[in-house]
């Protein structure tokens, strides 16, 4: 091991970064994977990219720099050629008015070589200031700021002079500019920020879609031709069966785009027209959320903090597929996660693999099933579980008997609001009395398109929507309310917008709900019990953030009811 890892190593010790045994498993890994002792240690999730980078530039007294917080110059992107900064892996930042000295950011402070034959390249006298970044970070400003070059267009005409007559295309094509359209597709889908990747065949073109902020968008047609090489390729790469075409298939990709770590949930399905296959995106790197960095309004957020004191009883989370439940669980789970407590979880499947949870896949394969899961988990001193879903009366009894007999369960539902979960654990077979008093609380949750900054149009609500809106107990005096719609920019991709937010109800479990649980009450006089301790419908928190002009009152309907709403106004 090099001076500088054993360095590095020692300067982590006695920081308390990391344990000594840490350093042991890392020191062992490196030597199989040739990683840097830094690499290894983030590869293994024991530090940071930016522990690495802060404790480099401490000792070796550079400056450091977040290059996600930093936009470099163009005209300095310019002096610099994109095949040389791609090849040494370094970014240039800004240039002194006098063009004496350029801020360049690296890596690995010791290549001294790269920064002279950069000074040769410029032809100056211009000095060269290396500043310290994280490797993974420099990865992602070269794809921001430089692009790539896997020009979907450029691809195609390589393949279609490539090809060979049409009655060999299939198995006989040239597989390398395959393996390129589809790496070209897979990035350009996570630097768009899709979360799923529908190829669908048809007739005589292959369909590709990208699902961003919850809605399809068709990004491009190609000839049907082109697809079955793709289509082997994928599945290559997802460890499918390639001569099974008349069954469905499941598998996984895990690859590192972008400057993260990308896993690729995989599904194919028979068609008409041939194999449809779909790509759901998971990014690391964005499964845990912090609390306080959900978006939540504060007393939402205090009653998500309150849920999570409970030491024991069941916490319900309830939504349709795609409403952000498995990211909520696992930011939930990450802010309870820590070395003294014992966390397990069973789930259909894992989606993010996440360090000091002990995550069991539920498949067939395995014979392992939510119930026997639950059983055996009972069996391994738990403090916190988690259940992906519970299906069946079966597993609803075993959730929770594992949440009267001292543990906090987590679990999912699908049911429209929180107050319906209730009626919906009843059909599952748990009576009312077994509820009282180990159900904890039900959070229902939504996301919603957020309004692009850029090209919001602002617009004056109607009469029917300004009683709605002065309806809420912190919206303002008729006629001070601003409202929003979607406008369209390249920012957004003319959809008028960009990125989503969460709304919660969240229902936190009293006595006094509790007592009313044995009298069968309505929802009707649940819900008024409720709001004595912050209860809000999904109704009323969309509407907060109408108000607030993050999202527009056509966002807030397509994914909202506002009927019931609206009646209970008027009546």
């Amino acid at each position: 091991m090099s001076a500088e890892n054993l360095q590095l190593g020692e300067w982590m010790l006695a920081k308390g970064m990391i344990t000594a045994d840490q350093l042991d498993i890392a020191m062992i890994e490196q030597r199989e994977s040739g990683l840097s002792l830094g690499q290894q240690l983030v590869r293994l999730h024991f530090v940071t990219d930016a522990m690495v980078r802060d404790i480099l530039a401490q000792h070796h007294a550079h400056e450091s720099i977040d290059l996600r917080q930093v936009i470099p110059d163009h005209e300095v992107l310019a002096m610099v050629p994109e095949a040389f900064a791609k090849q040494h892996r370094l970014i240039p930042l800004d240039i002194s008015p006098d063009k004496q000295v350029m801020r360049v950011a690296m890596a690995d402070m010791n290549r001294v070589t790269v920064l002279d034959q950069l000074r040769y390249l410029l032809g100056s006298s211009t000095q060269l200031k290396p500043v310290l970044a994280t490797e993974a970070h420099i990865e992602q400003a070269l794809d921001k700021f430089y692009g790539h070059n896997l020009s979907l267009d450029e691809i195609l005409h390589e393949i279609e002079q490539a090809s060979l007559p049409q009655a060999a295309s299939a198995s006989r094509q040239d597989t390398r500019p395959v393996i390129r359209l589809v790496n070209a597709i897979l990035v350009d889908a996570v630097k768009q920020g899709a979360s799923d990747i529908h190829f669908e065949p048809e007739q005589a073109f292959l369909r590709i879609r990208y699902r961003i902020d919850g809605v399809l968008w068709q990004i491009r047609c190609l000839h049907d031709r082109y697809w079955p090489a793709m289509c082997v390729r994928l599945k290559i790469l997802a460890g499918m069966d390639i001569a099974e075409q008349r069954i469905p298939q499941d598998g996984r990709v895990n690859l590192f785009l972008c400057g993260s770590q990308i896993d690729f949930r995989v599904s194919s399905h028979p068609t008409l027209h041939g194999e449809n296959i779909v790509l759901r995106v998971l990014d690391r790197d964005k499964a845990i959320i912090a609390l306080d960095a959900m978006g939540l309004r504060q007393p939402q957020l205090q009653l998500l903090q309150t849920l999570l004191e409970k030491p024991e009883g069941l916490l319900v989370l309830t939504g349709p597929t795609g409403s952000g439940k498995t990211t909520t669980l696992y930011s939930l789970l990450g802010h309870l996660n820590h070395q003294h407590v014992n966390i397990m979880t069973l789930e259909d499947p894992v989606e993010y693999p996440y360090m000091l949870m002990r995550q069991t896949s539920v498949n067939e394969a395995n014979k392992v099933d939510f119930v026997s899961g639950i059983r055996a988990i009972l069996r391994q001193d738990p403090d916190i579980i988690l259940v992906g879903e519970v299906r069946d009366e079966p597993t609803a009894a075993m959730a929770m008997r594992a949440a009267m007999t001292g543990h906090l369960v987590m679990t999912t539902l699908h049911t429209n609001n929180a107050i319906a979960a209730f009626a919906r654990l009843e059909d599952l077979g748990v009576s009312r009395q077994v509820m009282r008093g180990s159900l904890v609380g039900v959070i229902a949750q939504r996301l919603l398109r957020r309004l692009c900054p850029h090209c919001k149009v602002p617009v004056l609500p109607d009469m029917e929507i300004q009683a709605l809106l002065e309806s809420l107990p912190v919206s303002g005096p008729a006629g001070s309310i601003q409202l929003y719609q979607a406008g369209g920019c390249r920012q957004c991709r003319m959809s008028g917008y960009r990125g989503r937010l969460v709304i919660m109800e969240i229902l936190v479990m009293q006595p006094e709900l509790d007592a009313m649980l044995a009298q069968n009450p309505t929802t009707l006089a649940l819900q008024q019990q409720a709001r004595a301790y912050g209860y809000t419908t999904l109704a009323e928190e969309g509407l907060q953030r109408v108000c607030s002009g993050e999202t527009s009152l056509q966002e807030l309907r397509r994914v909202v009811d506002l009927s019931a709403y609206a009646a209970g106004v008027a009546s």
